[in-house]
């Protein structure tokens, strides 16, 4: 042997003498080939790199030590320490910690197998065995390292280890090399065996070697770290102010068994958990993550290993959960995106209503689905796996069997196709059902002045009862589902023996109730595969309606050219655009041959009611659908639209909008639309918090403080619509000279208005007619021109004439105007809303309460009210009875099986069978009998709780409805009524079922293996005190869930209102952050009660099954004189199926507990306290009161909540009969808060109100409210058509309502639609504009001919032509009518026989109008304002 060839093999680690005729005469190429190849020199090699890498970490350990124990300061801390990151894990971490874990196992058992060997060499022995316990050393090193660095989410190797992976590398190469050249050049019987083993051993270190080298290179450790400060960066809606829920952070074993969520529970049990008290969710499962993936990045369910059943289900059912929650959350968020890109004739399609069941039901179905998807599949697997059990036992009698399974499937699978189209016709109804509610809600001030409350409850209730009976159809659909699957049991083990018995297979103990056992274990997944195609059959519905949402048409980004910086002076400019408000009708509503606004110019847009104006503004937003032509606006937008949209937030939050504040730009914009003044009389200032659509101010204000949004912005373009309507003629010209002439005196402005004395300023006009522009120029050129601009201010000096008078007034009268300005200086005394009158009650800032909620145990009483609402006790009694015969005949089965079974027993086969079969039938009847019953107890319950609510809202007084957000309603309206329709009464079954069938098993157990019952009671108490421990925190989240939904859809429902604004001001990612900030609050809810959920039932589990082996150990081996023979199998059997039925009964007995906060939650919506009744019997007032029309006011003082401040103080006055009453103030007066009081919104404080000798207090609301007629500020149309808007309740013939439309100015309009009457009106009539609108509410008035009217600014929306015509038709057609007409425009007043002037809730003038503007009055100065502000 050559020397080389001896070194390759040779243990030795001494150099052999050089050999001269070597290839490799060199001496140091041979020393060096001796030290890198032979056996022992490498491991000399490897060992001492090993040391310097072990020696490298200690010595980095110890200054880490030192430099911690002599500095306390916070810069030498880890910065992955402090808690402001997140982490997640990769395969590329993973993967090297597995490799890393088997070299060291194998280097142990290798080190192991070198001291056993029998080699000579005793030497070797020690070298070879030392080494590989070093190597196993070094690994485990690295391996506590690795998680070292998952410990402080290190997201790079430490430097000292990737160096020794790099020469870990070269030195196994050497390894390798050496062993390549042994395996080729020396022969197998040459060879120890220990050395042919460590060649295997590097071969295939080789490439293991490798992959540590690429890792090594790569210094990544697969721990991608998340900072949640740069997550900020990235999602700014991710808040700061709470801690990181646990289950981001805790180990393996933490997830595995579910120890993060203890905390929570363990601070759940001592005190009702709050908002703040629930950590907000892992980075990875936020809405702002998860919607931007959506399908992309759905999680998936960890591997669970099949060794611990118990642990695998509780896992499946929490990673389903949790990707249910994802969807959910997917779902949301995606539909609100979808919702700020909708066109507008795709919103007026879906309508708030439609698009939040989307949200609240479509979403919740599509998440349940996650837990009940695989039942579907799983269930042929599981009942092949139990007939191949059967047929085990009694051969091909299971064919029997097979039969029975296969014709109950097919059965369960064909009934189900038909809840599908009952599926179907539920959403359809749900939908209508929470539109019409929607609609109730918005525009409940109305319904209550026009007394239409019980029109809108019934159409709701048409709705619910369609509703209502489709689920009635559906649920007892399900019910038959139910009793054939449940029976299936039975029948299935009668076709079985009675097959068995038929072709003379032997039956005893020991064959049947094994399989009895194994039919019985069939329960489950019989029972849960209805329930799962249910859910499927649900979502499957849902997905197709939220994919024809999600496909719907959206607005063309591309419509609109918007370009920044242009070279040109153009501005805005449209050329041979034709645009229609449907995205599917090429029939133009709005053509612009050419229309061209330079830079820094003020247009205005002028013309008749339905003319086009605001189309106009929509088609430069592209919200209108462009058939053709082009469309340019140079530079950025800020939208004021003519229907004030107000946000739910605080006046400063209003006008900021979502900028940064700059107190000198924001005091400006208060200054330049006057609102200083309001402020001021506010006690919380700009920090007061406006109401649901803005229902604490009034319509100046809301106005106002949206222009001031708009000012604030400080945008190019700004696109105003009629935003003078609202406001007093006074402040109309201080905001026309102030902001827009002012402030905006450098911006392009284009404005839509009715008044003409402000258009000789501006530097264009448009007159437009039908959708197009007729005319365009300058005032005087088009005032020359005449035509259709010639005739508005025709119209608008007529109305002027009779003003003139005014200005024949004394010297002393020129001081009026100052005058006015001191005494009507706009103050908000009280506002005409209720409660921006509480300026001594320091809750007035926060309008909107936090919604309340019960803490503790569910009431008894509210148990008491679920399960005795239909039928009372009787019906209680009747539903237990039932349950507990179904219980007792398959108790008797069992007992029939065990007596007839036994030894002695000597019962013919036939009889046998007979009597098992009957036993089987009643069972059967008793079944489905007593699921029909508990189906019809449901329905009729439901319904009663719906039909409660919805009465009792209606009742309520308009007080709940300024300080409720719909959003509350809606939820409980939606998800809290599907709950009670479906869920709660499937649970409260199953929980009925559970313990009964508990019941039977205890008895059966205990008195057959009596025992048993030491086991028992120990466990019962257990399963009980888990139960309160969890259900103390579960209870509380889910109360938590139900108030964090509302606020989800009440922002969807705002957003929804003002999209308009929001996409003129480019603030849709704002908005979706808020959404998704709110979804976040939402799903951390749901995340923390899913885990308590699987915490529970882990334990639950687990103890039923410790409980089963002992008592299973118990009755083997105690004599068969304490535990009949005969009787064991009945208890296994029983037995079996206890500790599964224990964890069932117990989580269903929860999540009963859970859901029943929906009822709860619907009583407190119940039981709201009512308004003054409708109607008193004994009271009812004449037919024709009144008949004259006269109201007396004596010393009338309002105020809308104790404690508060006077709105009204005192008002005393007389309006005669068929007088003409005009009443003027400031904005904020006090105006409309008399009507409020007339009308009996609210009750007055002191004083009363007689009318026609009777005082109203007296008198029965509807009997009051439907004598009246009145005209609101905000036009209100409802969904349905022309005919059900004028004339809802149906009480005129078709030629009074086209005479009501005429004198209206709407005939020629209505008459020219191809429905006529029957022309649709959308939700909001958002496809008429707001001065038809007026003129329609102006068309029910007229068709009523109230002997009282009331008009709260009822033409503020109208031009001056229209309005001339309306107020002469008026005169005409009411002449001997009493009407108080509340007016900005001081022509509106003037020929009224008196005229009102209330300041500061006081009546500081009542006389007529020509007698105040003859001497020094507030009311000449108003008249002196308006006839001079053009100048």
């Amino acid at each position: 042997m050559s020397s080389s060839s001896s070194w390759l093999t040779s243990p030795s680690c001494t150099l052999f003498p050089i050999d001269s005729s070597s290839s490799t005469p060199n001496p140091i190429l041979q020393w060096l080939t001796f030290l890198f190849l032979s056996p022992c020199p490498q491991r000399l090699v490897l060992s001492a790199l090993d040391f310097l890498f072990l020696l490298s970490l200690l010595a980095l350990a110890a200054h880490k030590l030192y430099s911690t124990s002599n500095s306390t300061s916070s810069i030498t801390k880890p910065l992955l320490q402090e808690k402001d990151s997140d982490y997640r894990i990769t395969f590329w971490f993973k993967l090297p910690l597995l490799v890393t874990t088997l070299l060291a196992i194998t280097y142990t058992v290798l080190g192991v197998l070198a001291f056993t060997q029998t080699n000579n060499v005793t030497s070797w022995k020690q070298i070879e065995a030392l080494f590989r316990l070093f190597q196993a050393i070094v690994n485990i090193v690295i391996l506590i390292l690795m998680i070292h660095e998952k410990k402080f989410k290190s997201f790079k190797h430490p430097l000292s280890l990737r160096i020794y992976w790099v020469a870990n590398f070269v030195i196994a190469t050497l390894f390798a090399a050496s062993a390549i050249v042994r395996i080729v050049t020396v022969s197998e019987e040459k060879m120890e065996l220990s050395l042919r083993i460590d060649d295997i051993f590097s071969l295939v270190n080789l490439p293991l070697s490798v992959f540590f080298f690429v890792i090594s290179i790569k210094g990544s450790s697969g721990i991608h770290v998340i900072r949640i400060s740069d997550e900020v960066a990235i999602y700014p809606s991710i808040s700061r102010d709470r801690t990181l829920s646990p289950y981001a952070c805790s180990s393996f074993l933490s997830k595995s068994v579910w120890f993060w969520i203890i905390p929570l529970l363990n601070k759940g049990y001592k005190t009702p958990l709050n908002l703040e008290d629930v950590p907000s969710l892992p980075l990875e499962f936020r809405a702002e993550k998860i919607s931007e993936l959506f399908q992309n990045n759905w999680p998936k369910p960890d591997e669970n290993t099949k060794s611990v059943e118990v642990l695998s289900v509780h896992h499946y059912n929490f990673h389903s959960q949790k990707l249910g929650m994802l969807i959910r959350s997917s779902i949301i968020t995606s539909v609100y995106k979808k919702g700020l890109r909708l066109s507008s004739s795709s919103r007026q399609t879906h309508g708030t209503g439609q698009i939040v069941n989307h949200m609240a039901v479509d979403a919740q179905q599509l998440s349940d689905m996650m837990m009940q998807f695989h039942p579907i599949w799983l269930m042929p697997l599981q009942v092949t796996a139990a007939l191949a059990l059967i047929y085990s036992y009694i051969g091909v009698s299971a064919l029997a069997a097979f039969l029975g399974t296969a014709v109950v499937f097919l059965f369960t699978t064909y009934r189900t196709k038909s809840s599908n189209s009952f599926q179907v016709q539920i959403m359809k109804s749900r939908d209508l059902r929470l539109k019409a509610t929607s609609e109730l809600l918005n525009n409940m001030r109305v319904i209550k002045f026009q007394a239409w409350e019980e029109y809108f409850g019934n159409k709701i209730q048409e709705f619910r009862e369609a509703e209502h009976g489709w689920i009635g159809k559906f649920l007892y659909n399900f019910a038959v589902n139910f009793g054939v699957l449940s029976a299936a049991t039975l029948v299935v083990t009668v076709l079985t023996f009675g097959t068995a018995t038929f072709i003379g297979i032997r039956l005893n103990p020991g064959t049947f109730f094994p399989i009895i056992s194994i039919i019985k274990i069939l329960q489950e997944p019989l029972r849960t595969f209805p329930q799962a195609l249910m859910m499927v059959s649900q979502a499957t519905i849902s997905l197709g309606r939220l994919d024809e949402f999600m496909t719907s048409e959206e607005m063309d980004e591309n419509a609109v050219q918007k370009e920044q910086n242009c070279d040109d002076d153009v501005a805005v400019e449209i050329k041979d655009g034709k645009f229609s408000w449907d995205d599917n009708d090429e029939n133009d509503g709005l053509r612009v041959d050419e229309l061209e606004i330079k830079k820094g110019n003020h247009a205005a847009v002028v013309g008749t009611v339905g003319s086009g104006k605001s189309s106009l503004l929509a088609s430069l937003l592209g919200e209108m659908f462009k058939i053709s032509g082009k469309v340019r606006v140079c530079g950025t937008t800020a939208y004021v639209a003519q229907t004030s949209w107000i946000q739910n937030a605080t006046i400063k939050e209003n006008i900021l909008f979502g900028l940064p504040m700059n107190m000198d730009k924001y005091m400006e914009a208060l200054r330049v639309c006057c609102l200083e003044k309001d402020l001021e009389m506010m006690e919380y200032g700009d920090e007061t918090e406006i109401g649901e659509r803005g229902i604490n101010l009034s319509g100046g204000q809301k106005q106002r403080i949206q222009l001031a949004r708009a000012v604030y912005q400080d945008t190019d373009i700004y696109l105003l619509d009629d935003v003078f309507s609202a406001v007093d003629a006074q402040t109309g010209s201080f905001i026309f000279k102030e902001c827009i002439m002012g402030t905006l005196k450098d911006k392009t402005v284009l404005l839509v208005t009715h008044q003409v004395d402000f258009l000789h300023n501006v530097d264009s006009i448009m007159v437009m007619r039908e959708g197009r522009v007729v005319q365009s120029g300058k005032y005087d050129e088009l005032l020359k021109a005449g035509l259709d601009f010639g005739a508005l201010v025709a119209a608008h000096e007529s109305s002027m004439e009779i003003e003139e008078t005014g200005d024949k007034t004394s010297d002393d009268s020129a001081q009026t105007p100052k005058l006015a300005r001191i005494a009507l200086k706009e103050k908000e005394s009280g506002g005409e809303k209720q409660f921006s009158q509480d300026q001594s009650n320091k809750t007035a800032a926060k309008l909107i309460e936090d919604e309340g909620r019960e803490t503790g145990h569910v009431s008894l009483k509210v148990y008491k009210q679920y399960f005795t609402e239909a039928f009372g006790w009787w019906g209680i009694a009747l539903v237990v009875a039932m349950s507990a015969g179904w219980v007792l005949s398959f108790l008797a089965g069992d007992y029939w099986l065990a007596i007839a079974t036994s030894d002695d027993s000597g019962i013919l086969s036939f009889t046998f069978i007979f009597v098992y079969a009957a036993i089987a039938v009643v069972a059967c009847i008793v079944l489905i009998g007593r699921a029909f019953m508990y189906t019809y107890l449901g329905l009729k319950t439901s319904q009663s709780f719906f039909i409660g609510m919805l009465q009792s809202i209606l009742h309520a007084p308009m007080s709940f409805f300024d300080t409720t957000p719909s959003g509350r309603i809606l939820s409980r309206a939606s998800t809290d009524i599907l709950w009670v329709d479906i869920t709660i009464p499937m649970f409260t079954n199953f929980v009925m079922i559970a313990y009964l069938s508990l019941f039977s098993i205890l008895i059966v157990t205990c008195q057959n293996s009596w025992v048993t019952v030491f086991l028992v009671i120990p466990l019962v108490w257990l399963y009980n005190w888990y139960r309160k421990y969890y259900l103390a925190t579960s209870r509380e989240l889910t109360r938590l869930d139900s108030i964090t939904k509302a606020p989800v859809i009440h922002h969807f429902s705002e957003t929804l209102s003002g999209v308009m604004t929001i996409r003129s001001l480019r603030k849709q990612n704002e908005f979706c952050d808020e959404n998704i900030d709110r979804v976040n609050a939402s799903l951390r809810m749901d995340f923390h009660n899913n885990g308590a959920n699987e915490w529970l039932g882990f334990r639950l589990d687990y103890m039923g099954v410790v409980f089963l082996c002992t008592a299973t150990s118990f009755m083997i081996f105690f004599p068969s004189t304490i535990v009949k023979p005969e009787y064991v199998g009945m208890s296994l059997s029983y037995g079996l199926s206890l500790s599964g039925l224990l964890s069932f009964a117990i989580t269903m007995s929860c999540n009963v507990e859970n859901k029943m906060v929906s009822v709860e939650r619907i009583k407190q919506f119940t039981n709201l306290p009512p308004e003054a009744p409708w109607k008193i019997a004994d009271k009812s007032v004449p037919q024709n009161w009144p008949s004259h029309g006269t109201i007396e006011l004596n010393n009338l003082q309002v105020r809308y909540r104790p404690n508060t401040p006077l709105v009204l103080k005192g008002v005393s006055l007389t309006i005669q009969g068929g007088e003409k009453v005009g009443v003027v103030g400031r904005t904020g007066s006090g105006k409309s808060t008399l009507i409020q009081v007339l009308f009996r919104l609210i009750e007055p404080s002191a004083g009363n109100i007689i009318i026609d000798g009777i005082d109203i207090s007296t008198v029965g609301l509807h009997d009051l409210r439907s004598r009246f007629g009145i005209i609101p500020q905000d036009p209100v149309l409802f969904q349905g058509t022309v005919r059900t808007n004028i004339d809802p309740l149906g009480l005129y013939s078709e030629d009074e309502i086209w005479k009501s439309l005429e004198r209206c100015q709407l005939k020629e309009v209505v008459a020219a639609k191809p429905e006529k009457l029957e022309a649709l009106v959308v939700d909001g009539g958002d496809n008429w504009s707001v001065g038809q609108r007026q003129l329609l509410c102006l068309g029910r008035i007229m068709l009523k001919r109230s002997k009282i009217l009331f008009m709260d600014e009822a033409t503020a929306s109208v031009d001056s032509q229209t309005d001339v015509v309306i107020q002469k038709i008026i005169r005409v057609d009411f002449a001997d009518r009493t009407i108080i007409s509340i007016a900005h425009r001081i022509p509106t007043v003037m020929d009224c026989d008196k005229v009102l002037v209330i300041d500061a809730g006081l009546a500081k003038e009542y006389e007529k109008p020509s007698h105040l503007v003859e001497r020094a009055s507030l009311f000449g100065a108003l008249v002196k304002e308006y006839s001079n502000r053009s100048t």
